[in-house]
């Protein structure tokens, strides 16, 4: 069993100059592939099921699929809840046998979020896992508009919230389809000199791989949250899958076809963030 706890993993990325990447899972075929991909680079891997994994399949069917693929491989696997937006959400998770929970009160006042946050984060550290928190929303592509984070308001959340990880807007989106223009750096830089906990950047699939890159050396960024990219990628092998034969109806013989497209794009995402 490899199961980790997100605080460990994010601080060992931080000391060794490279990133982790928190891949959001939408079910068994991508996970497994994640998992395997992970194993291959012999890195960490952190298997996400955010709002609409969970619309999809229960909880606990998700703590039991993540921990499975945990057991099977070397490498350390963070089981890890994707924007909780309740305590109800946060308590289910960690019933559930997740390692590691993200609270998303990003559209809270300042105030209301760090205290809510602290009390998840307490709720997560008396179960032996780990808790992230957001400063600054992060928007959406042809959505709603980001806010960036305030550098000033970091350094309070950091100190008061409690969390082992904060995700925080500089210039990051939420499923961007394409190259985006890039990260705020000096934003980055600012919030980074006024803090000491790991960074994290959603909407990860947006941001130059030679950026991803930079910023795992150089800065407290450790993570990095990559979705769209690879959901892209299941996409077109799943509509090759499906063209190769129209005839073929069993949804396993099809599925199977995924496996290894998706493994190459888990790889090449994993592979940007090594610094």
């Amino acid at each position: 069993m490899t199961l980790a706890a997100l605080g460990p993993v994010l601080r060992a990325a931080n000391a060794e100059g490279r990133a982790v990447g928190g891949l959001v899972c939408l079910g068994w075929e991508d996970a497994r592939a994640y998992a395997h991909a992970a194993q291959t680079l012999d890195v960490p891997v952190i298997l996400q099921a955010g709002p609409s994994c969970r619309d999809h399949t229960p909880l606990p069917v998700l703590g039991a699929m993540f921990r499975s693929l945990a057991a099977d491989v070397d490498v350390d696997v963070v089981a890890h809840l994707d924007h909780g937006y309740t305590a109800e959400d946060c308590r289910a998770a960690i019933d559930a046998g997740f390692t590691s929970i993200m609270f998303d009160g990003s559209k809270l006042p300042l105030a209301d979020n760090i205290a809510q946050t602290r009390a998840i984060a307490d709720m997560a550290h008396d179960a032996g896992i780990s808790c992230e928190g957001e400063i600054g929303f992060v928007g959406y592509a042809a959505g709603a508009e980001s806010h960036g984070t305030d550098p000033e308001e970091a350094a309070r959340f950091a100190a008061e919230a409690g969390v082992d990880a904060m995700a925080i807007s500089v210039g990051n989106v939420h499923l961007q389809t394409g190259p985006g223009a890039g990260l705020d750096e000096a934003r980055i830089a600012d919030i980074a000199a006024r803090t000491d906990v790991p960074l994290v950047i959603h909407g990860g699939s947006g941001v130059p791989n030679a950026q991803r890159a930079h910023l795992a050396r150089t800065t407290p960024v450790a993570k990095f949250n990559i979705g769209t990219e690879l959901r892209q990628a299941f996409g077109a092998a799943l509509r090759a899958a499906v063209a190769a034969d129209p005839d073929r109806f069993d949804r396993v013989q099809i599925l199977r076809d995924t496996h290894e497209p998706m493994m190459q794009a888990a790889t090449r995402a994993l592979k940007s963030l090594q610094g």
